[in-house]
């Protein structure tokens, strides 16, 4: 899943985890010191012009088959012992390599600093704005890969030092955050006319981003104010993660005697039951499926009670943190953490844009939603033998489960889909759609020794039919315990061109031997840490590199393969979405490159893909029985979403109001004496729901974790549902006449949007990719026709 903020000035990250990257092997590092860059074609990839068939094969045989695999691996592991490094990046071949990788960075790092503090030409100004992406290239080269290491890595010495690693660089960012020496030099470049000329749209993009950030960092107040505004960022960190971590409600244990729930699946509830009584945790699975279970409605509403009412110290943290950040907005010169938070890193650009979008959406929304009360309340009706009591919120679930228990006695059971969703045919199929839509294709590629953290790791090398090799993607995607069950995408060394002086600067460190560093084998290898670079009209850039995690359970049977319901059909497709934007978005800049760009744009080409995932053309190119070859029957995956679906609206109201109760959450109000979080939910679904509101008494904001992690943000996963099905409908015509594999759509998806990364002005991307003029202002009339795009789901 995709991050709301980045963690300091200069982290990039948009993942809520990340990771790192690759190189190819090479020969060794002739010419120490050349007068001029030269590139090194052993710096350049692998020749991947061989047979498209084979790799095509290849590509689902190295996940469907453990014999494949293992042999496609072999010869390359015989070659040498000698470890290469993870991701091959060769400083890091032991844990000790993190420390020195931190070490050596710094040391870069300061001399960037020293150089941009005393510029003083115009020349000097006009390389400003590469210099303080080159700055925060090299800190987030350490940060992103010690970030992923942290939370993936198996072993804990490798995580232990990445962690410390990680906090060293930390905390040299830290000192360049609360310093203004850059920040006053970025200014006197912007404010030069010069300057300002001989950048291109890309540089001016990136300046100004920068900017934004010194500002959001406070550097701009005196020093009393900075040093308060440093406390106050930490106690909300502290507040925010404590909230997160320990969420919990007032009522721990539920306990009813057995009688009381029945229609509960009695394998379930016999888990439970001692002496005739059943104890729930309240927070569990097993309480949720009781509450769309269980046929007795006072047993529904004392759960209901209990699942909807956090404890009290949960709520005084929530509003401990609220507080915090409204009194941090008002230092920082905004009205309010919304204001803060929207004002530079989202389309939605205001918190009354935001407030627009919901509305318009609320009221689109509204009447699909009294459509499917009017069906809870006949369901109610019909099991209660013309009783006509109005729906209570403990019966939503109840009804909804029976309605949709009803759809599916009356279609095929869906449990054989996975038969025709082996691991192995998805990635096949997604590397097909991404042929016939942007010309590139998924390429199997051995590792070496010390490449990846798991035998289990595949790489695969994205080669695109006109520039070679774009990138490369690391695939984890089997269950393993130490590994967090969260599927993710990482991202670690986004596309940056590689200047002449860097290379040359790489080149002079090259005639300097010490120990304790990696030796390279030429100047553009150092320049990278050794890891892959692409040359494109004479220009070096670094590759991306992507890791996907997921947590697909492996077939053991050997030579058996992994089959993956539809749902986990949905989650790939959706993690790729990210990485083909990483894939595609190589700019020049690290800052705007791939997923770089604004939160509420971001989400947009994963969300995009779930829509590719349920048409029949993309499933048609891969989706067959692993065993007979047999193609899926389309309308058994018809059946599922229409099922699933089937309560739509009244889920997007949940997520409408919730996505209202941020907003408010982080306007003027908690700084108003009498804020009360509470009284804030409750009247907004008295005033915007059109389900059951909750009763008097809970106060179930006390579980919204993502208040933290989003805080005034949220909104964009609805944003991005409207936005990737606008998509979907205009660039693709929703699939129909095999639209959704024409390669003029694809281009016209990539030339206008994804290209882009975060380089350009996200409306101006969607407007032209849309070819609607409505939305080039982006303004609060813009978003809210956005929130006017919304209708019934069409399943046919």
């Amino acid at each position: 899943m995709i991050k709301t903020m980045r963690s300091g000035l200069w982290t990039c990250s948009r993942c809520l985890r990340q990771a790192a990257r690759a190189r190819e092997h090479q020969r060794r590092w002739l010419s120490s010191a050349p007068g001029t860059a030269q590139v090194d074609t052993s710096n350049l990839p692998i020749d991947h012009s061989t047979d498209l068939k084979h790799d095509d094969s290849l590509l689902r045989h190295v996940f469907d088959s453990r014999t494949t695999f293992k042999d496609f691996a072999k010869p390359f592991m015989q070659i040498g012992s000698q470890d290469v490094g993870l991701f091959r990046n060769k400083y890091l071949t032991s844990p000790k390599g993190f420390l020195t990788f931190a070490k050596v960075t710094i040391s870069r790092a300061q001399k960037i600093v020293d150089k941009v503090l005393n510029a003083s030409t115009l020349e000097d100004y006009k390389a400003l704005v590469r210099d303080l992406d080159r700055l925060s290239d090299l800190l987030c080269r350490v940060l992103d890969v010690c970030d992923f290491v942290r939370v993936t890595h198996p072993h804990v010495i490798t995580q232990e030092a990445a962690s410390q690693a990680w906090a060293e660089v930390y905390m040299y960012m830290n000192r360049l955050n609360t310093a203004t020496g850059l920040s006053d030099q970025l200014g006197k470049a912007l404010a030069n006319p010069e300057v300002m000329a001989s950048w291109n749209e890309e540089e001016k993009t990136v300046a100004k981003l920068l900017q934004q950030d010194f500002m959001k960092s406070a550097i701009h107040l005196p020093e009393a104010s900075r040093n308060q505004f440093v406390r106050l960022s930490q106690r909300i960190s502290e507040l925010g993660s404590v909230f997160a971590q320990n969420m919990q409600p007032e009522q721990q244990i539920l306990e009813f005697p057995s009688s009381k729930l029945y229609g509960m699946d009695p394998r379930i509830a016999q888990r439970h039951i001692r002496g005739g009584v059943i104890r729930l945790p309240t927070m569990s699975p097993e309480a949720a499926i009781a509450l769309r279970s269980v046929h007795d409605e006072e047993t529904r509403k004392a759960i209901y009670y209990a699942t909807r009412t956090a404890h009290t110290k949960s709520i005084r943290l929530l509003e401990d943190m609220l507080k915090s950040r409204s009194v941090l907005a008002r230092l920082s010169g905004f009205e309010s953490y919304g204001q803060m938070a929207l004002h530079d890193k989202m389309m939605a650009k205001t918190p009354e844009s935001v407030e627009q979008f919901l509305l318009a959406l609320s009221k689109r929304n509204a009447p699909l939603v009294e459509e499917e009360m009017a069906a809870l309340l006949s369901e109610k009706i019909k099991k209660e033998q013309g009783a006509t009591r109005d729906l209570q919120p403990w019966d939503r679930d109840y009804y909804m489960e029976s309605i949709r228990s009803s759809m599916r006695s009356r279609r095929r059971d869906s449990d054989f889909l996975p038969a025709y969703f082996s691991l192995g045919t998805v990635m096949q199929g997604l590397s097909r759609l991404f042929t016939r839509l942007y010309g590139i294709r998924l390429v199997p590629r051995e590792t070496l020794p010390g490449e990846t953290w798991d035998p289990d790791v595949r790489r695969l090398d994205v080669v695109s039919d006109t520039d070679g090799h774009v990138a490369v993607l690391y695939c984890d995607l089997f269950y393993r315990a130490d590994k967090s069950p969260n599927p993710a995408h990482f991202t670690v060394r986004c596309s940056r061109e590689i200047s002449e002086a860097e290379i040359q600067e790489a080149a002079e460190r090259g005639t300097a031997s010490v120990e304790e560093l990696p030796k390279f084998e030429s100047p553009i290898d150092a320049a990278n840490d050794g890891m892959h670079v692409s040359q494109q009209s004479g220009t070096i850039k670094q590759l991306p590199t992507i890791v996907l995690v997921c947590d697909f359970e492996e077939n053991r049977s050997w030579n058996k393969p992994a089959l993956l319901d539809y749902y986990q059909v949905e989650t790939l497709f959706h993690e790729m979405g990210h990485a083909i934007h990483s894939f595609l978005a190589r700019t020049s800049l690290q800052n705007v490159a791939g997923t770089r760009c604004a939160t509420d744009f971001a989400e947009l080409p994963s969300t995009l893909m779930e829509h590719f995932c349920a048409d029949p053309s993309v499933l048609g190119l891969f989706a067959r029985h692993h065993v007979t070859d047999e193609p899926l029957p389309y309308e058994s995956v018809v059946d599922k979403l229409r099922v699933s679906r089937r309560f739509e609206a009244s889920d997007r109201e949940n997520q409408i109001i919730l996505a209202m109760l941020d907003q408010q959450y982080h306007s003027t109000l908690p700084s108003k004496e009498d804020f009360n979080s509470t009284e804030i939910y409750l009247d907004l679904q008295r005033r915007f729901g059109k389900l059951p509101p909750d009763p008097p008494g809970t106060r179930w904001q006390g579980f919204f974790g993502h208040l933290f992690g989003y805080g005034s943000t949220y909104y964009s996963y609805l944003f991005d549902q409207v936005l990737s099905k606008r998509v979907w409908q205009v660039v693709f015509s929703a699939g129909q006449d095999g639209a959704a594999l024409d390669r003029a759509n694809g281009e016209r998806l990539k030339e206008n949007l994804l290209k882009w990364g975060g380089s350009r002005d996200p409306w101006r991307c969607l407007s032209d990719a849309l070819q609607d003029d409505r939305l080039i202002d982006g303004d609060e009339k813009a978003m809210r026709l956005l929130g006017s795009w919304v209708d019934k789901e069409d399943h046919r």
